[in-house]
C-alpha cells in the first residue's frame, strides 16, 4: 500500500456506496459496491487474497475513489453505470451491448407507430425494447393491416389539412390508410385506434379482443353485418397475434423471469418478461467473468442490467436463487409449483439451451476444443498429472478358456484411433485365466512400443476389476513403465474406478463426460475383442467340419460354402447338386462324410 491508499482506508466512511480502484495510468480497472464501504474497501487490503487474479488486481491499485449513496439499493445501479462508462478491466463484463429497437408512438396530431433505436424525450411513448427486430415487424405489420395507421412523415396539423395542402397516397388506395390528409378520417377516430394500439403494446390483448367482440355484437344486432365483418377479420388477426406469444397462464401475472448457468469463463443468463400472463420479452445473454464472482453477485448484475435496458418495473421477480441484490417495493420468489415453477423451469431451459448453442459453436470451428474440454475433465475427475491426450484400454476374450484373445483400442484426443486398434492371440496362457492373459498382453504391448520407440499412452484404461488391474500393474512394472504412466481399472457391475493398491473404489458421476469417455473405451475394446473372437471361433469351427477331410482341398470347400452358404445345407444337398457342383468323386466323400457326421450337431 502506498500513502495515498493508506489515507484513503483512513477516512472511508462506513456507508453504502460504490469504490473505484485506479491504476498507475490513471485508468479505472475495477468498480465495486458495498454496503459498508470501509469494510469492504479494507478487505482488499487486510488479508491475502484467494483468489490468484484478486491479488494482481491489488497489486497493481495506486488509488481509490468512492461515492457514497443514500440506500444499499442505489449501489446496485450506480455499480452498473459505472461499469457501463469505464469498463474496467477486472469487472465482469456484458458481451452483447448493442441497442435494441423498441415501437414509439409519436406525440403528434395523427400519430405514427414506427420502429426506433432513438429515445427522444419529446411526450413520445415508448414500448419496448424487443430483442427480435421480426417480432417488432410483424407487430407493425399488423397495426397497419388493422388500423390502418399512417406511414407519412406529413405534418398532419387541423390548419395544414383544412386548408387542402396534402392528397392521399398509394397507401390509400391499397387501403392501407385512412386518408387523414384529407380529412377522410376524424382524428377522434384515429386516436381510438391509437388507444387499442397502445393495450396491445402493454399486453392486454384479452382487453382489445373483449371489446371488438361487444363493438361486432353491436353492428349486427343493428343488421350492420359489413361493418362487422371487418371488426371480425380485426379480430381474427388480433387472435392469431396472441396465439404465437406464449401464454404461461390463465392469470394475470406482471413479472420478471431470470435463470443462470455458468462455466469458468462466463456466465449465461435468461429473462422473460411477463405482462397479463404471456411473454412478450425473452433475451438470453452473457458475463465474461474476471474474478472470483458469485453466482448471487453476477445474477443481481443481470437483473439491474436488464430491467434498465427493458424498462421493466414489475413488482415481482421469479429466481432460481436469491441474488445479492436489494430493490425496493421488489420481491423475489423462488417458485417450487404451480405457473411460476413453470415460467422459471423454461427459463431454465433457454439458458441452458443457449450455453449448449454456444458450446456447439465454437467447437465446430475449432474441433480441438471439445476433446480439450473432456480431456481437461477427464484430468480433473481421474486426478491425473497430465492431459491424457493418448489412451489404451484392453480387454479379454474367451469361452470357457478356448481361442484366448485379447484387444487393445486406441484413442486420441477423446477420438477412436481406429488404425491403430491392435488384436493379440494370447500365447503362453492355458485354460480361463484373465489374469494371466491380462499380464502377457500388456507386457507384449508396452515392450514392443519401447523397443520401437512409439509413443506411449498417458493413461491405461483396464476392462475390469482390482484382480485384472493388479495383472496389468505387474507387467508394467516388470518392464519399468509404473509409475510413468497413469492406468486405471474400470468393473462392470456399478462403473467403479478402481486405483493401483486402492481398495476403495472411485465412483463418477454417471452423466459426466469423463465416465462415458471410459465407457466408449471399454465398449469399443469388448466389441473390437468379441469380434476377433468370433471370427476365431467361426475358423475353427469350419476347419473342424471340412478342413480334415481327405481329398477336400480350399477350392473345394470355398465352392461348397459359396454355394450352399452353411455345414447344415452342404448335409441337406442332393447328390446331383453336389456332384454338378464339385464332380463325381468329390461329391462320394463329401456323401460318405455327411454319412459318418449324421448325428452330429449342426452349425
Amino acid at each position: 500500500m502506498n500513502d495515498e491508499i493508506k489515507n484513503s482506508l483512513a477516512v472511508i466512511p462506513h456507508q453504502p456506496g460504490c469504490y473505484q480502484f485506479i491504476d498507475e495510468k490513471g485508468t479505472v480497472i475495477y468498480v465495486g459496491k458495498a454496503k459498508d464501504l470501509k469494510k469492504r474497501v479494507s478487505s482488499y487490503f487486510n488479508k491475502q487474497q484467494e483468489h490468484p487474479k484478486t491479488r494482481i488486481l491489488v497489486r497493481n491499485i495506486r488509488k481509490i475513489k468512492y461515492i457514497v449513496v443514500n440506500t444499499e439499493e442505489d449501489t446496485f445501479l450506480l455499480e452498473n453505470n459505472l461499469i457501463k462508462e469505464f469498463r474496467p478491466r477486472y469487472n465482469v463484463m456484458l458481451k452483447d451491448d448493442k441497442s435494441y429497437p423498441s415501437i414509439v408512438i409519436k406525440n403528434e396530431y395523427f400519430p405514427r407507430v414506427y420502429k426506433t433505436r432513438n429515445i427522444v424525450k419529446d411526450g413520445s411513448r415508448y414500448f419496448g425494447p424487443y430483442t427480435s427486430v421480426q417480432s417488432v415487424n410483424a407487430l407493425l405489420g399488423i397495426f397497419r393491416s388493422v388500423y390502418k395507421v399512417r406511414t407519412c412523415r406529413l405534418n398532419l396539423s387541423p390548419e395544414n389539412i383544412a386548408a387542402g395542402k396534402f392528397r392521399v397516397c398509394l397507401q390509400y388506395h391499397i387501403k392501407k390508410c385512412k386518408g387523414p390528409c384529407e380529412g377522410l378520417q376524424s382524428l377522434e377516430d384515429y386516436n381510438r385506434n391509437i388507444a387499442e394500439i397502445t393495450e396491445i403494446l402493454k399486453g392486454n390483448i384479452s382487453i382489445i379482443e373483449k371489446q371488438i367482440r361487444e363493438e361486432m355484437q353491436a353492428l349486427a344486432d343493428e343488421l350492420r353485418f359489413e361493418e362487422a365483418q371487418e371488426l371480425k377479420e380485426k379480430l381474427i388477426l388480433i387472435q392469431n397475434f396472441r396465439e404465437k406469444s406464449q401464454v404461461v397462464s390463465n392469470f394475470g401475472y406482471n413479472l420478471d423471469v431470470f435463470a443462470l448457468e455458468q462455466d469458468e469463463q462466463a456466465a449465461y443468463i435468461n429473462y422473460l418478461h411477463v405482462v397479463n400472463g404471456a411473454i412478450n420479452q425473452a433475451y438470453t445473454f452473457e458475463y465474461r467473468k474476471k474474478l472470483d464472482e458469485t453466482k448471487e453477485e453476477l445474477l443481481g448484475l443481470g437483473i439491474v442490467e436488464m430491467r434498465q435496458r427493458f424498462g421493466s418495473n414489475s413488482k415481482e421477480i421469479i429466481v432460481p436463487f436469491l441474488p445479492d441484490l436489494k430493490l425496493a417495493d421488489v420481491s423475489f420468489t423462488i417458485p417450487q409449483r404451480g405457473d411460476k415453477r413453470t415460467l422459471l423451469q423454461l427459463s431454465e431451459k433457454n439458458v441452458k439451451q443457449y450455453k449448449l448453442d454456444k458450446l456447439k459453436k465454437a467447437e465446430m470451428l475449432n474441433p480441438d476444443q471439445r476433446a480439450t474440454r473432456i480431456l481437461k475433465g477427464v484430468q480433473k475427475d481421474l486426478r491425473l498429472k497430465e492431459m491424457p491426450w493418448h489412451i489404451e484400454c484392453f480387454d479379454n476374450s474367451n469361452i470357457q478358456g478356448t481361442h484366448p484373445v485379447a484387444a487393445c483400442v486406441v484413442f486420441k484426443k477423446a477420438k477412436p484411433a481406429k488404425k491403430e486398434y491392435r488384436h493379440f492371440n494370447v500365447k503362453s496362457v492355458t485354460g480361463p485365466d484373465d489374469y494371466a492373459s491380462m499380464r502377457e498382453i500388456v507386457e507384449r504391448r508396452y515392450s514392443r512400443l519401447l523397443n520401437e520407440g512409439a509413443p506411449l499412452p498417458q493413461l491405461i484404461v483396464i476392462d475390469g476389476g482390482k484382480g485384472q488391474l493388479h495383472a496389468a500393474v505387474e507387467s508394467l512394472q516388470k518392464i519399468g513403465l509404473y509409475g510413468k504412466i497413469a492406468v486405471i481399472g474400470i468393473a462392470k457391475r456399478l462403473e467403479e474406478i478402481y486405483y493401483p493398491g486402492d481398495s476403495v473404489p472411485l465412483y463418477i458421476d454417471k452423466n459426466s463426460e469423463t465416465l462415458k469417455l471410459i465407457q466408449q473405451l471399454r465398449d469399443e475394446a469388448h466389441r473390437f475383442g468379441i469380434t476377433f473372437h468370433r471370427q476365431k471361433r467361426s475358423k475353427s469351427q469350419i476347419r473342424s467340419e471340412l478342413d480334415d477331410l481327405k481329398g477336400i482341398g480350399r477350392e473345394t470347400k470355398k465352392k461348397l460354402l459359396t454355394r450352399f452358404k452353411s455345414i447344415k445345407r452342404i448335409r441337406e444337398a442332393t447328390d446331383e447338386e453336389i456332384t454338378e457342383l464339385i464332380g463325381k468323386s468329390k461329391a462320394t466323400l463329401i456323401r460318405e462324410w455327411i454319412n459318418e457326421h449324421r448325428n452330429k450337431p449342426e452349425i
